[in-house]
């Protein structure tokens, strides 16, 4: 079993994911058989503990984001993400701006941005970034039109940099009509020290297995709450969870211009109950220490490593920070960003994530979050020092890498191509062999 790697184990740097540890307690709390054994049809009555929690989440987000209203349906990151988007385009609809068709997005967005503009009907500009991987405000302006909709940016953005111009960013996209969509993938970087709304976003989702560990991996599940400010708050996905002036909570369905119900009952209810866990367990102080010191920790592995590795942006980073292969493939063609991720498996660490985002060629994103300690983050240093060292004087080494896990490199292509997605027919299969 401890072949597996997972966050209680070792250092999981996968970039733009995340992957802190995952406090136990938070665990619990979500196993408490006064919440998980309460029926999703049972009279609301019966239920106000459950509801009560889901309204002081609610409250959190609301306070930690500073929009005025929050639903807890959306079941992951990506469901609250076209949730944010369906709500934009139904704004439009309402105003009667049916020629407005335009999502921007920039270059170095999650692919889940272009994504969900598409599913709601949008049709897709991509925005260029510049030279200091940043979005380009000239590019940005000639981009904006009355066929704009909205833009979808994520900030810090997803090469780990902050983006300075935010607010000029969201005052030109107003200016020509438009909506402002908050990426909520990168929001351990921020919490406590900016609030994303002041920012002048209209609408954002949040990942609790990301920002609150709730937990990560394992494909679900997952949650993905919406916040969104007075203009779009009319449409939030219902029901949302409301108290009366005697002190109880209800689920109010009864909202005519919301989007409608996007996952049975309450949402995902133990995956909320862990992300209320983590908020109380933090307290606001906690979260901007929390946020702090997974900016330290990244700064910290980005100066120890920037002279071995090639480093496309050299201004302060955020949470998270991209190296590229450049140096070492200048010594030998052969060796890039696969080959060295690989032989990290060797050091017992998780790849970061490589060859994301596309602006950079052989890049990796590295995000050491701030449940690391600094011995961890020297012992990757060491291996990531080695394996530069080995691709130059031993390449072979690395570019056969890994050599101690039971599966060596895997038909990646084939894997997209040739989707595998029951046992049954693998099964069926062998069988017959």
């Amino acid at each position: 079993s401890q072949l597996n790697h997972s966050i209680d184990n070792n250092f999981y740097p996968l970039g733009s994911c995340s992957m802190k540890y995952n406090p136990k307690i938070c665990d619990w709390v979500g196993n408490q058989p006064a919440f998980n054994l309460v029926h999703p049809e049972v009279p609301q009555a019966l239920a106000q503990g459950t509801l009560g929690a889901l309204y002081t989440l609610q409250a959190y987000l609301k306070d930690l984001t500073g929009f005025c209203a929050v639903s807890l349906q959306p079941a992951a990151g990506a469901h609250g993400e076209l949730a944010g988007m369906m709500m934009i385009r139904a704004y439009h609809q309402r105003q009667g701006n049916t020629a407005r068709t335009e999502v921007l997005v920039p270059d170095s967005a999650h692919g889940t941005n272009p994504a969900s503009a598409a599913m709601c009907g949008f049709d897709v500009v991509e925005i260029k970034s510049n030279e200091r991987g940043l979005v380009d405000l000239n590019a940005l302006r000639a981009a904006l039109s009355d066929r704009t909709a909205a833009i979808m940016l994520t900030n810090p953005n997803t090469v780990g940099l902050f983006e300075e111009d935010i607010l000029s960013i969201t005052q030109m996209v107003h200016e020509a009509g438009g909506l402002c969509y908050y990426d909520g993938a990168n929001l351990n970087a921020i919490m406590g020290r900016a609030k994303v709304a002041h920012m002048g976003f209209d609408v954002m989702h949040l990942n609790t297995h990301k920002t609150f560990a709730t937990p990560h991996g394992g494909g679900g599940p997952g949650s993905g709450p919406v916040a969104a400010n007075e203009k779009l708050e009319p449409f939030l996905p219902k029901p949302t969870v409301e108290q009366r002036p005697d002190g109880t909570y209800w689920l109010n369905h009864d909202r005519p211009d919301a989007l409608g119900q996007l996952k049975l009952f309450y949402g995902n209810t133990e995956v909320l109950l862990r992300a209320l866990a983590y908020l109380v367990c933090y307290g606001g102080d906690g979260l901007r220490e929390v946020s702090e010191k997974a900016v330290l920790n990244a700064n910290y592995l980005k100066a120890r490593l920037k002279e071995t590795y090639h480093e496309p942006f050299t201004q302060t980073c955020m949470h998270e920070f991209i190296l590229t292969s450049r140096h070492q493939r200048a010594d030998n063609k052969d060796i890039n960003t696969m080959a060295l991720a690989k032989r990290l498996m060797d050091y017992g660490f998780h790849p970061p994530t490589v060859y994301f985002p596309l602006i950079i060629p052989e890049i990796m994103m590295i995000e050491p979050t701030e449940t690391e300690s600094k011995e961890t983050l020297d012992r990757f240093v060491q291996a990531m020092v080695q394996i530069a060292d080995e691709a130059k004087t031993q390449p072979e080494l690395v570019l056969n890498a890994p050599h101690t896990t039971p599966v060596k490199r895997v038909d990646e292509v084939a894997a997209v191509k040739q989707l595998d997605l029951n046992y049954f027919a693998n099964y069926a299969q062998g069988a017959g062999n």
